[in-house]
């Protein structure tokens, strides 16, 4: 499959879920190439290539999602099902290599993401403050998450609003809410700064945003009011371990 194809497939079930009466959003990879119509072009500069589709929805949606699926043609593995109930979904297109994943009411790899109210907020992906923090709450984070990250922020401006843009304020308030998420949220941040310095792809024009920006975010999360709960794991630090290993959640 090309990655025209991916995006063909994404809209569709989109679509398809809507008139069964549900929400699904996307996230991965292909919700940011959708979402950066300008600088979409990094993905395939850094040889990223679209491999699945993955999407936010509400549990409550269940029966609309399987409808949906069921008359787009997929196939609904089991298995998952059984094992993962209330958590998520996975399908699978018969002659294709497409997998499709569906994470119910939140993203938890090393840190919770929840979307509750939130899926309405953007379409056809999540909003681009989970967006962003979707990649910046993976405690090892590879390539293909600090490309999709540049992207994002190369191509939209922060403000405190969700409207085309990065709702730096909700990032703020969900670091100051818990320690760990804002331990791994700053040190990433700072990594994608780091590590695209070294992208020969990215003009110096581009890279001075994504920097200015970085450290723009950098900033409003450190001022954001912290509660008593939070000053006192800070005091705590790295000596106790603040994230879930991903394969501890991804089997």
């Amino acid at each position: 499959m090309d990655d025209s194809e991916f995006i063909t497939y994404a809209d569709n079930i989109v679509a398809e879920t809507q008139k069964q009466g549900g929400i699904v959003r996307l996230l991965g990879a292909v919700a940011f190439n959708i979402h950066c119509p300008t600088y979409g072009h990094f993905q395939q500069e850094a040889q990223r290539h679209f491999t699945d589709l993955d999407f936010a929805a509400y549990f409550s949606h269940n029966a609309a999602i399987r409808r949906a699926f069921l008359k787009l043609g997929f196939e609904e593995d089991r298995e998952v099902a059984v094992v993962f109930a209330r958590q998520r979904l996975i399908y699978n297109m018969p002659g294709t290599e497409l997998h499709v994943d569906i994470f119910f009411d939140k993203l938890d790899f090393c840190h919770p993401i929840p979307w509750a109210g939130r899926l309405e907020v953007d379409s056809p992906t999540i909003p681009l403050a989970e967006l962003l923090l979707e990649k910046m709450q993976i405690v090892q984070i590879n390539p293909k998450d600090i490309i999709d990250s540049v992207m994002l922020l190369r191509e939209h401006q922060l403000n405190n609003s969700d409207r085309d843009t990065v709702n730096a304020n909700r990032i703020a308030a969900m670091c100051a809410r818990d320690w760990g998420l804002w331990r791994t949220v700053t040190m990433n941040l700072k990594k994608v700064g780091e590590i695209s310095k070294g992208y020969t792809w990215l003009a110096e024009s581009d890279r001075a945003v994504v920097l200015e920006r970085i450290e723009q975010l950098l900033k409003l999360i450190e001022v954001e009011p912290k509660p008593t709960a939070w000053n006192i794991r800070n005091k705590i630090g790295d000596r106790l371990k603040w994230y879930k290993e991903v394969h501890e959640v991804i089997q």
